[in-house]
Parts: structure tokens; sequence; C-alpha cells
């Protein structure tokens, strides 16, 4: 398909583009995804395959949100139908799949480092000719790992074209003072960046992202361009669909809508873990005006917009900037504050360092509120938060709690903000909890204790966060539910060692159950058994050691089945 795209002449790609834009919304409205993204890349996508010789010429799709029209030129239009299904092709970028996919992106910013290294071992080679493309949008470029790309980038003589894809735009409205600079470039229509000119890049712009004769003729001069350069591309996110351009927060990643008037097709549902998050800390926002929220760039997506609009001098979104986020809260927490820096669990991956040495290692009570604990389904691999368990657990000082429902999760924001005398992770799931009383009073939780949920005679069962609700299912369908005990510790760190030594002296065996890699609730079940030379079985059950592809539930990546346990 890109043969034949290269050989069309230009005043034919319009209607393409709307093909193109067609089967995206075709797609999406039935199976939900990063529509807005996407759509406001096409002819942009278009013009970089017309014009460069991709897959020899490396094309690199920072985050990867936009990358529909690119899957769907470079030969998986058929495999587009189950884009984000079990079994389906990735809704990122992803090498396995393609030739054309250079580089696997599911969070941000990644691209200018990727890009910058595979141009470099390019001139090692002596590959002078090849191009290398790096399209990154105006929210992600100003990460701190995009900025180390930039300072670095601008000292090599790489043959390297950053595309800045400036459409205002990350999940919510870009923030900072960057986006004033990029504000006036593009309404003065500005030839020369005195801050990239600072870097040592050359800047090209600014180019009208859909207007494919004006992108071509753009990018058509920098092929024929060498050394580290930016283009900066203007675009509309959501371009083509009403619905999408008006509404680009609702439309980022819409569940099923209907395909011509973008009406929303899901029906009422309960409450989400993240609203219960944000409507918990309106309440106590209320109470306690020692509080404060951060978020990096996760406004909409972690349920704070409601919050973010109440108390909008008491919440902060920091961009994309996680490691920021988690020391700007250790800052806040120093000064008496009750920081809640609410991220998700693969993003809290990228302040590994700063939430060991600057909030644990000072013992700063920050509560860090962790979502998409556990598998998140159709984005996959690069969004499961299955490894957070087993990487804070040897962190020293920190509390870690994965409360299993929605009322526990409410109970636990209120106990954390009392305030407690160490940080705090609280851990819960993407998607929707149980029904709940939210005008029921707050109940403060002691820290360290666990719970029998369900009394048994023979083995116990001790789960953790909201895996306790498969576990109740697997006990009923048991063919000897009366033989199991559930016990959900709540606590992974301090563990309930009066309710785990009861357990270890009353039952014949024990089995351990979590949402998570090994590492987590397992192990430290596992190193108490042996601490306390208990010798009874011992079964415990996580994730497997691989990375878990989309859409797959934890039975199906666990094979969890009692009868055969045991």
């Amino acid at each position: 398909m890109i043969e034949a795209l290269r050989h069309k002449p230009v005043s034919e790609l319009p209607a393409l583009a709307q093909t193109l834009r067609n089967r995206i919304i075709e797609v999406i409205a039935t199976r939900g995804g990063h529509l807005g993204a996407s759509l406001g890349v096409v002819e942009l996508t278009i013009a970089l395959h017309y014009v460069f010789n991709t897959p020899d010429d490396i094309l690199v799709w920072d985050v990867g949100h936009q990358c529909y029209a690119h899957k769907i030129l470079t030969g998986r239009n058929a495999e587009f139908e189950h884009i984000r299904q079990q079994g389906g092709i990735s809704g990122f970028p992803k090498r396995e799949e393609s030739e054309f996919d250079a580089f696997g992106t599911g969070h941000s910013s990644t691209s200018l480092s990727a890009t910058l290294g595979m141009a470099m071992a390019s001139a090692l080679e002596e590959n002078s000719n090849r191009q290398h493309i790096a399209v990154i949008g105006d929210a992600s470029v100003v990460s701190g790992m995009a900025f180390e790309a930039l300072n670095h980038a601008g000292t090599t003589s790489a043959n390297m074209l950053i595309i800045l894809n400036d459409n205002g735009m990350a999940i919510d409205p870009t923030v900072g003072a960057f986006t004033k600079e990029l504000k006036r470039l593009r309404e003065t229509q500005a030839t020369d960046s005195a801050f990239f000119k600072a870097l040592n890049i050359a800047y090209k712009g600014v180019v009208n992202g859909h207007n494919l004769e004006e992108l071509i003729t753009a990018l058509q001069t920098e092929k024929e361009e060498r050394g580290v350069r930016l283009l900066h591309v203007i675009t509309m996110k959501g371009k083509g669909f009403a619905e999408a351009e008006t509404n680009p927060i609702s439309f980022h990643s819409p569940a099923k809508f209907n395909k011509i008037t973008g009406e929303l097709t899901s029906s009422a549902t309960p409450l989400k873990y993240q609203d219960v998050v944000g409507q918990t800390l309106i309440e106590l926002f209320k109470l306690n005006n020692k509080t404060i929220a951060i978020t990096p760039a996760m406004s909409s997506g972690s349920g704070l917009y409601a919050l973010q609009h109440t108390f909008t001098n008491r919440v902060f979104d920091v961009g994309i900037a996680e490691q920021h986020a988690v020391t700007f809260a250790a800052g806040w927490a120093a000064r008496g504050f009750i920081p809640f820096c609410i991220i998700y669990s693969t993003f809290l991956q990228r302040a590994y360092d700063q939430l060991i040495h600057d909030v644990a290692l000072q013992n700063l009570p920050v509560v860090f509120c962790i979502d998409r604990a556990g598998l998140v389904g159709a984005d996959g691999a690069t969004h499961h938060g299955v490894f957070d368990m087993a990487f804070l657990r040897a962190i020293p000082n920190l509390i870690i709690a994965a409360p299993r429902n929605g009322a526990e999760l409410r109970n636990m924001l209120y106990t954390a903000q009392l305030p407690l005398s160490h940080p705090i992770v609280i851990r819960y799931p993407r998607g929707y909890c149980s029904a709940f009383n939210t005008q029921e009073p707050f109940k403060e939780l002691t820290i360290g204790k666990g719970e029998l949920l369900t009394e048994g005679t023979e083995v116990a069962i001790i789960s953790i966060g909201a895996i306790a609700t498969e576990v109740e299912k697997k006990i009923a369908a048991s063919s000897t539910p009366a033989r199991y005990a559930h016990y959900d510790m709540i606590f992974l760190k301090p563990l309930d060692e009066n309710l785990l030594h009861h357990i270890f002296t009353t039952y014949k065996a024990v089995i351990t159950v979590e949402e998570g890699s090994t590492g987590g609730l397992g192990s430290a079940i596992a190193e108490f058994s042996a601490a306390h030379q208990y010798s009874i079985p011992l079964k415990t059950i996580h994730l497997p050691d691989t990375f878990i592809s989309q859409d797959i539930s934890f039975s199906e990546a666990t094979s969890f089945c009692l009868e055969s346990l045991l």
C-alpha cells in the first residue's frame, strides 16, 4: 500500500485522508481506542510516508496514541478491525508487528532519545542518506526525558528530523511556560526560535498540518537537509469528526460511540475507582485545608476534573513530568502539607529514584494514589500496572495498601490525611467498583490490619486488592467451598503478622492471590513463612514472568483454578 501511495498524484491524497478517517471512526466507534490523536495526524501520516522512504527511513511515533493511520497505511488495514483486542494488533507501535514500527512506544517522550540513538548508529554504519524522523507532541516534548534528548541532540551531527505536532493537547490541555512560547511561534508564524537556536537545533515552522500540499513541500525540503532540525506542525486533535474536535478530552480514548452523531453509546455505570478518588478528595479538601493534589498531565484520566475546578489553587497539573511530580510533592510534605500525588502505576516507574531518595529516605508523608494497578485491558503491556507491589515493597518507610473496593478506598484516603507518619501508596485498579454509600461517615482504618472475609475449614486464601472479588467467585464455584477461608491482607506493608500467625497455625495450606508480578504478596508471605519456620504447603498465584498482552483477564493469564491447586 505504501508503494501505491507514493505513485498517487498529490491531488488524490485528500480523498485518501478522508478514507483513512472514515476507517478509523468506523472501527473505533465499535471497539473503543485512541481516536482524537489519530484523527489529528492523518494528513501528516500520509505526507511522511509519501515523501520519505519508510521503513528504510526511520519513523518513530512518540507515545503512539496517533499511530492508527500509520498502521492502516502500512499493510494492517484488515487487522485494524481487531485493534486492541486479544490476539489482534496493538493500539501502539510494536516492533514485532511490522518493519514500519521502528520503535515500540506507549509512554510519552521516548521518541527523541530512541531516534537520536538510531541516527547516530546510522552514522557509524556510514549510511548518511537515511533520514530519522520522530513525531512528538507539544505535551510530550516538555517532559524531562525529551528535554534531555534535545540537549544532547544539539551537540551532535546526527541526521534527525523532529516533527513537533502542536495541537495544544495531551489528554487534557497542555500546561506550563513552554506552551506560551509555542503559542507565540504559532501566532507570529515565526521562522526562528531563540529556544531551539540556543540548543543548536534548526527551527522550521510554522506548517499547517492539515494542508497536504504545504506539508509535502516542507517535508520534501527536509528530505534533502541534514543535521538536527525541528519542523513545527500545527494540527487539531480529532480533526474531521465534529464531536472529537469540540470535545477532545472525552474523545481522546472514547468507549463505543455512534459513528455518525458521536453520541456515546455506553449506558449508565457504577463509579470507577478514579471517580471515587476524585469525589473523596473533594470531601477531604473541605475538611482539611492542608491537603493538595498533584497530577502529571492526567487530570481527567485520574478523576480529578471536578476537584481541579473546585480547588483551583490546590490542584497542580505539572505536565508529563513524573519525576518532578514526586519531588514536588515531597517539597509540599516537607512544609507540613499533605500532598496526594495521583499517578498511574506504570508512570510511577519513571520516578522510582525520586520516590526512594526524595520521599521515603526522608520519611515524608506523601500520599501516592496509584491508579491502573493491575491488568488494564486493551492498552496492553505498556500500561499494565503489574510491577508496583514488587518494586515498592523493598523501600523502607513506605506503607503499601490495596483496598478491595470503593468503600475501602474512600476510607483509606481519609486515613491517609489524618495525617500518617510515613509515606503511603494506595493502589487501585482501572474500571468500575461495586456500589457503596458515599454518604456514610468516614472510618479510620488501622494501618497493617487484615480482615477475614469468608470462613473456611482447611485452606486459607490470602488476597490483596480488588482481586478479592475474583477469589470470592472462585470459592463459590468450587465443588467444596466450605474448605476455603478467604482473608484480605489490605496492606502489603506492614504485613499483619498476628493474622498470619493465626492463619499458619490454623489451616492445612495457604494460597496467596495477587494481580501483580512475582515479588509482591506471595513473596512477602513466603518470606514470613520461612522466617518463622512454618512447614504447611504454600502456593503463590501471581501473574507469569512475562509481559502480558492486551485484553487478557487475570484468570486467563494465570489459569487460576482452586480445584487444581492443592
